[in-house]
């Protein structure tokens, strides 16, 4: 498994990552057992960076991957978790915390879940609009003095924001959504992570597969991505049509639609780590042939025009979700 460092301060880590978010939330009803596998294949096949949140599925996903960890090896792994999205029993969505206080007891918690004395990635889920990034970066790095956390991480926040959080305690890495069809943060938010040391875990790389190559009309609907724009009437034809672009492109290069959107992302950066949500093992297997891609200047080039900059139809997230991420604004 190639390896990659994330920033100049964070772990050294697999050069893809695994996002365990769908083995217990959001893509409907999970198997136990083949989620189980999938993890187990993981860290046979090499990776090494598993990344969960303590709000998938209330605190399931820990519970999991701590059941899985019993028969892994903790020492090889780096764990990256997220904290602060609160939910009802109804498993409904009223914010974030992000003080000091919370951040402490989410950190007991997930520690208990997942079976382990330390987490190596911390990070708050979202920005807390009432409570001062400072004031959340600096729970953490308590956090490390007392030996419970190894690296502070962010997620979907704004060049601004990363830079008051890096000033208080250096940051590993920001995680935030990067595909072909999301790449909004290459204005600013990338410049300055550059600028700063701070490495990318990507998420949402094949757009909750949308650009897959799996993914069919007749799907939509089914789960929590019938709220998303992008799978929405003309807009789902759109992009699907992108992906048919996208996929001439695939079948000249002899991979699959999956692995040519995966491996564009890798292509991007070597301080880029991309997340593939893989729920089953034929999936994983699939996104890790990515790593053997080789992309030439004519295939990115043949890539960018079959799905240029902007091209997407449709917000990676509903209006009123958008409206509270701190990496829109």
């Amino acid at each position: 498994m190639k390896q990659r460092h994330l920033g100049s301060t964070g772990p050294v880590v697999s050069a893809i990552g695994l996002g365990c978010m769908g083995m217990s939330d959001f893509y409907g009803p999970a198997d136990r057992g083949e989620s189980l596998a999938t993890l187990a294949m993981a860290v046979e096949r090499g990776i090494t960076l598993i990344d969960t949140g303590d709000f998938y599925g209330m605190g399931h996903n820990e519970m999991l991957i701590g059941e899985a960890l019993k028969r892994l090896e903790r020492d090889r792994l780096t764990l990256s978790v997220k904290f602060g999205a609160l939910r009802d029993p109804d498993m409904g969505w009223f914010g974030y915390d992000g003080r000091p206080k919370a951040v402490k007891n989410f950190a007991a918690y997930s520690l208990k879940r997942l079976g382990t004395d330390v987490i190596d990635i911390y990070r708050p889920s979202r920005l807390d609009p009432e409570v001062p990034i400072e004031d959340t970066v600096g729970a953490v790095a308590e956090l490390i003095q007392a030996g419970h956390v190894r690296h502070i991480g962010l997620s979907e926040v704004s060049a601004e924001t990363i830079r008051r959080a890096h000033a208080v305690h250096p940051i590993s890495d920001l995680q935030i959504e990067y595909s072909l069809i999301s790449r909004g943060i290459e204005t600013e938010i990338l410049p300055t992570c550059w600028e700063l040391g701070i490495g990318i875990t990507g998420y949402g790389v094949l757009s909750r597969g949308l650009i897959s190559g799996h993914w069919s009309k007749d799907r939509a609907g089914q789960d929590f991505r019938a709220m998303s724009p992008r799978f929405q009437g003309g807009n789902l034809d759109h992009n699907l049509a992108l992906v048919e672009a996208l996929r001439r492109v695939a079948e000249e290069k002899g991979v699959s639609v999956a692995q040519i959107a995966i491996a564009w992302v890798l292509s991007r950066s070597g301080c880029i780590v991309p997340l593939v949500g893989a729920r089953r093992r034929e999936r994983l297997d699939e996104a890790l042939g990515a790593l053997e891609v080789r992309l030439t200047e004519e295939d990115l080039a043949a890539i960018e025009t079959a799905v240029p900059k902007g091209a997407a139809a449709g917000e990676r997230y509903p209006a009123a979700q958008l409206a509270h991420m701190d990496s829109e604004r």
